[in-house]
Formats: structure tokens, sequence, C-alpha cells
């Protein structure tokens, strides 16, 4: 990164990361006013952030520039301004470097009667009315940094491992899940709807049937990992589930690879390796925005995470998981027994109590798993898997996908799909089928497991949730 002078490239964090190297040297800066405060020695002190990192450059306005008194003097919190000088060594506790402003150039003001972001502190539910304020607190700066550093690091992995990156459709007139709780897409008049035989005729539809917003891209992954090996995918997923809970969101961004050749110990060991990768980039390249979490959002999460990185991850069976909890004399809110789905209450008792570090949960009950899982020979359970970290629970799903075409139809027909919606997907299965295994890990759901924010509507930039859909 260059530091010559006027170069408007001089972010904060790399001057605050190359402090011996800059002083003396002449810089130029852009941002937010966070702070304002004037001498009776004549000069002011301005606190400037431009939001590539939580900390701020103090920048010294000295009342000798020609625009001290109408512009300077005018400044509040939110202001925006350009301001050149020259780096020097910061006498201050705190700072290293400070910055000796030759000139200041006000952008834009922010009126203080007006502006919602004072010094006082907000919680987190009024923020998120500001949501297109909320970046420019040091909270919601640090999760935009972290979510930057943990996409990147999906791409690096995932790269660096041999995958190739797929777009998948965001509209489908598939359900991956099975479920039926998508939004639907379309161009149908909705006062004046075509009817035929007493339904509504979806032939007269944009598309020429009934389409959705996808819930996954997992099987059209699958299309593309069936011919070239390892991809993944990574894009915005959506849920119509009228679910309003602090883990929940109608509109998430997913992480989704596809490995040919792959069975459940290869996936396993896979997800293994990509949360690890994930946390140490993020614990060695977010080390100011992770020690805020730590100390202002939730104490102890950077133990938290040093442990995952620290330790291999158990591997569990769910039937031995149930019998775990039935053996814990504890109480939980959802009686356990085997086939039931597991709920956080359960997922975090394994973590937490029994293992005290993460967990792989597999052969899951093939009642409560999707169609496409490959079933084992006990014809009870499928090659299904679940990633439980400390904390949080299921942070990954995944599975090895059933690649023999005669089980697969009868898994379809058992969950009320039919044949001819999936002709495509069943080909997959006739035409040089392979063992296959994938696997899905919800973005929002990871960032809040290492920041340790306890709402998932404070880690996306403009939360979707039943009800809500503002910005």
């Amino acid at each position: 990164m260059s530091l010559s002078s006027g170069s408007h490239l001089n972010w904060i964090s790399a001057l605050k990361a190359r402090t011996a190297e800059c002083v003396g040297q002449v810089v130029e800066i852009r941002g937010w006013v966070r702070t304002r405060r004037d001498s009776k020695g004549g000069f002011s002190f301005l606190e400037i952030n431009d939001g590539s990192c939580l900390g701020n450059l103090q920048v010294v306005a000295p009342s000798t520039l020609e625009n001290y008194s109408d512009a300077i003097l005018t400044l509040s919190v939110g202001s925006s301004v350009v301001v050149s000088g020259e780096l020097k060594a910061s006498p201050g506790e705190g700072q290293a470097t400070e910055l000796l402003a030759a000139s200041v150039r006000v952008t834009g003001h922010a009126d203080p009667e007006k502006y919602p972001l004072q010094k006082k502190r907000h919680t987190f539910e009024k923020l998120r009315e500001w949501a297109h304020l909320r970046p420019r607190t040091n909270s919601f700066g640090a999760v935009t940094r972290v979510r930057n550093r943990l996409s990147y690091s999906t791409h690096q992995f995932f790269q660096e491992e041999g995958f190739f990156y797929i777009h998948t459709p965001i509209i489908t007139a598939s359900d991956c899940e099975g479920a039926g709780q998508m939004f639907r897409v379309t161009t149908l008049p909705l006062d004046k709807l075509p009817m035929r035989d007493g339904k509504v005729d979806t032939s007269q539809d944009f598309f020429g049937k009934s389409t959705y917003l996808t819930v996954s891209g997992q099987l059209e992954g699958e299309v593309y990992a069936t011919a070239m090996g390892k991809i993944y995918t990574f894009g915005p997923t959506f849920r119509a589930e009228n679910s309003n809970t602090a883990r929940h969101l109608s509109e998430f961004w997913m992480i989704e690879p596809e490995m040919a050749f792959f069975e459940l110990e290869d996936n396993m060991n896979l997800a293994e390796l990509y949360l690890k990768r994930m946390i140490g980039d993020c614990l060695r390249d977010c080390t100011e925005d992770m020690a805020f979490f730590d100390k202002m959002i939730q104490p102890g999460v950077l133990d938290t995470l040093h442990s995952v990185l620290d330790k291999p991850f158990v591997h569990m069976t769910y039937t031995e998981a149930v019998d775990v909890l039935l053996k814990s004399g504890k109480k939980f809110e959802y009686p356990i027994q085997w086939g039931v789905d597991l709920q956080a209450e359960h997922e975090r008792y394994i973590t937490e109590q029994f293992v005290k570090g993460p967990v792989i949960l597999y052969d899951y009950p093939a009642s409560i798993k999707s169609f496409y899982m490959r079933i084992n020979d006990d014809q009870k359970t499928v090659r299904a898997m679940d990633v439980l970290v400390p904390g949080i629970g299921e942070i990954i799903g995944g599975s090895q996908r059933e690649e023999r075409l005669d089980v697969l139809v009868e898994r379809m027909k058992a969950s009320g799909l039919r044949e001819e919606d999936y002709w495509w997907y069943l080909d997959l299965r006739r035409f040089g089928t392979v063992p296959h295994s994938g696997f899905g890990l919800g973005l929002e759901r990871m960032i809040q497991y290492v920041t340790g924010m306890a709402n998932i509507r404070d880690v996306i930039p403009f939360p979707r949730t039943p009800g809500n859909a503002e910005f």
C-alpha cells in the first residue's frame, strides 16, 4: 500500500499497522468524525474513523487553518472530512501517532439535533431501526469486518483445495428440503388470478410453472460436482418459515460444497478443516475486532474459539448421543428419545458438558432427514452429519448423498415428491453415478459464533424476518 503524499488509499488501519514507518510522512485520510474536543490552546482534537478498523485516528487541527472558525468548530459527530497533514508521534496515552492537519475539508455536515448516533450507547434493537447508519458504530463496523474476513476465507479455502465456484439459481422449481416452506415467485396479478379446474393456472405465469426462491443450491451443485469433482456455492437462500427468533432469518447466505467420490468420513474431515481455517484466519487478521468482542460482547469468546482450533472434533453417532442424553439425569425442555430431532439444548449439553468441545454427530434416523441422504444398511438411519460447537450447537449440516437410483426413487415417493419434477436429478444416478457428499454452513450462524453476537439480525447488513423487510 502506497503511503505517498495525497494518497486517499491511506486507510487508518494501514497507518496504525505501520506506525514507525509512517511517522513524518504527509498523508491524506478520509472518514467520519466520532468526537471533537476544543482546546483553550488554540486547536481542536478530532477523532476520525474511516471504517477500516476499530480504532480512530486523532487529528490535531490548529486554529491557524483558514476554515477553523467557520468549518472545524462547527463539526459534529457523523460529519465527513478529508484531512491532509503530517503524521507525528503522539504524546497522549493510548495512541502511537496523530495527524497534524495542514488542511481539513468538510464534505458533509451531520445536524447534531437530527443525527441519531450520538455518544450515548444504543441498544442493538434500537440500532436495527437505523440499519443504514449502524455500520458506523463500533459493534457493527467490527461485525462487518469479521463477515468480510470469513467470506474471504471461504473462497481462499475452497480454491486452495481445488474446488470450483459455481453460481446456482436463486429461482427454482425444486424444493430441496421437501418442506414446502418456500417463497413463491410470480408475475400473475394477485387481484385477478387466472384459474383452471378450480386451481390457479400456473401455466400462464412467467416461467410457465410454479417457481420459488431457493432454500438451497445443493441439488444444482450436485450436477456440477458429478461432472467436475469438487464445487462450492456461496449465495443467498430463502425460507418462508414464520420463525421470529434470535437464530432465524428469512434471507441468509449459505456456503455449500459438493464433492464427487467423497463418502461421509471425507465429508466430516473437510468440514472440520474448513471451520478451523475460518476461525484461524479471523483470529489472526481481525485481532482488534476480536478483542473488542471478547471484552464488550461475549467475554470468553476468544478462549472458546482457540479451544476449537486446538482440539480434534469428536465423532459420535446419533444413537450414542441419545444414550448420553438419556443417562445425563438432566431434565430437558424437549424430552429426548430415539427418533426425535435434537434441539439446541441437547446439542449444547453434548458439546459443553459431555465432550467439552466440538462434536460431529452422524447416522441420524431416516425419518427426520431429507430424501437425498444415503440410507444405511440398517434401513433406519441415513449418512447424515451435523457439526456441533460449544455455545451455539449445530453450525454445519451435511450428508453423503444417495447415489443408488432405485433407493432414491423410493425415498422420494415416501416424501411425496414426484419423479417427473426431479427427472434431471435422477439422471445423475442413471448416467455415471458416484458416491458423493456435501454440507451447508450458514454464514450468519458462523458470524454469530465467532463474534458472540446474540441475535442473528445483527450479523447481516439488512435483516429480513417475518413482518420486516425494511431498507
